[in-house]
């Protein structure tokens, strides 16, 4: 149902007063921000095309589908603090998706401190969200996977909400069981930082996973929480993925093989996660899944890594979590840097700044292109079902309650 979204106009908040309920600010425009660009195929790709956006459920296993200000150096300080995240509902029903994983504010959660990840804010994120969520009824709050094959079925988005550390849960064990009784379906470890739960993948030096953390990881297979290990040292992702009864995911990741940065994962990672049945998603925020080949990047450099994790650990283990949004991600990551950890996390080698990465632009264009590419690369329907969903399907079957 990718071609077919129950769509109504809703906008975000519009049940309250602009102006008197809460600040407005100039937003970017969701389908235009910078010029489109569909990857051009032949008349028999465009109805393929359509025929597997209608017939396969489609995922993003990693995004932040929410809308910036237009002017970020003098606006979103302030949008931030207010609290009020705005779903692009419009930009979304023009999306292939059929279900979204929703990072959230995760560092820029700047509310009552500019540090961010602190408790009393990403519980005012997650209220204020799905406050906004139920005023309309075209993105449904998922919390099975029977959500997804619903809202694939009716014409809706299943909306995961995630978070990508866990450092908001300190030392408290039942914080987890909250979060789940609120929704959220899926915690990262860590978030590039050390948390109680084991080492960053910024760390010069690597602890592996702490007792607190194995009580965590037990906690989240009990409950069924997915794990995400996509910002997490080398040796603790590996403990977690031993200590786990369940599979775990890296959602938005890419191949260090390819391209030497810290922020993408190596290869003894990417078997190990495979090896105990999990799935990897393929990270597309700029600057990220660059490769030697395609130093500036791109949808090619993009799509490099996903073959190159493909051919390393095999079809059924790759997914896609493209890690966009709705506005200017690459002056979010300079205003947010130290929040969100990009100057200890970026590669050890010059390359070409883009302003945006073309073809994967935000979730919209993404969902589109990622499509497009394996149909004009003549992969199977089988092939493409499965990572387009099917293999992140398989894993929330086995891992949510």
């Amino acid at each position: 149902m990718g071609t077919n979204k129950k769509y109504k106009g809703y906008v975000s908040y519009q049940y309250l007063e602009a102006g008197k309920d809460f600040i407005s600010y100039e937003m970017v425009d969701q389908i235009e921000r910078v010029e489109p660009y569909l990857l051009p195929l032949n008349s028999e790709g465009e109805e393929r095309v359509l025929h597997l956006a209608r017939e396969s459920i489609i995922i993003s296993l990693h995004e932040h589908p929410t809308i910036m200000p237009k002017n970020v150096a003098r606006d979103l300080d302030a949008y931030e603090r207010q609290g009020r995240e705005h779903t692009a509902f419009l930009g979304l029903s023009h999306s292939y998706l059929d279900c979204v994983f929703d990072n959230m504010m995760d560092g820029t959660c700047t509310i009552s401190s500019p540090a961010g990840w602190k408790w009393q804010d990403i519980l005012h994120d997650l209220g204020m969200r799905r406050s906004d969520i139920a005023h309309q009824d075209f993105v449904i709050v998922c919390e099975r996977v029977s959500d997804i094959y619903r809202a694939h079925k009716e014409g809706q988005l299943a909306w995961v909400p995630s978070i990508e550390g866990a450092a908001p849960i300190e030392n408290e064990l039942d914080r987890i069981d909250i979060l789940y009784g609120l929704g959220v379906r899926l915690l990262g470890i860590t978030y590039s930082e050390s948390n109680a739960l084991g080492s960053g993948l910024k760390e010069k030096r690597d602890g592996g996973l702490t007792a607190f953390g194995r009580q965590a990881v037990e906690r989240m297979n009990k409950l069924g929480m997915a794990i995400d290990c996509s910002h997490t040292g080398i040796l603790t992702t590996l403990d977690v993925i031993e200590h786990s009864a369940k599979p775990i995911f890296l959602t938005h990741v890419g191949a260090r093989q390819l391209w030497d940065s810290k922020r993408l994962t190596p290869d003894e990672v990417l078997k190990a996660c495979a090896g105990k049945g999990g799935v990897i998603g393929i990270e597309a925020a700029p600057h990220t899944t660059i490769t030697h080949n395609h130093p500036a990047h791109n949808l090619d450099s993009y799509m490099e890594h996903f073959e190159y994790v493909k051919d390393l650990v095999g079809i059924d283990h790759v997914a896609f979590g493209p890690d966009t949004l709705y506005g200017d991600h690459v002056g979010l990551h300079r205003h947010f840097s130290s929040q969100l950890s990009t100057k200890g996390t970026q590669a050890r080698q010059e390359f070409p700044e883009v302003d945006y990465v073309r073809g994967l632009e935000n979730p919209t264009e993404a969902s589109h292109n990622i499509l497009r590419w394996l149909v004009k690369h003549d992969y199977s329907t089988e092939d493409i079902q499965k990572v387009l969903g099917k293999n992140i399907l398989r894993v929330l079957e086995d891992v949510w309650y």
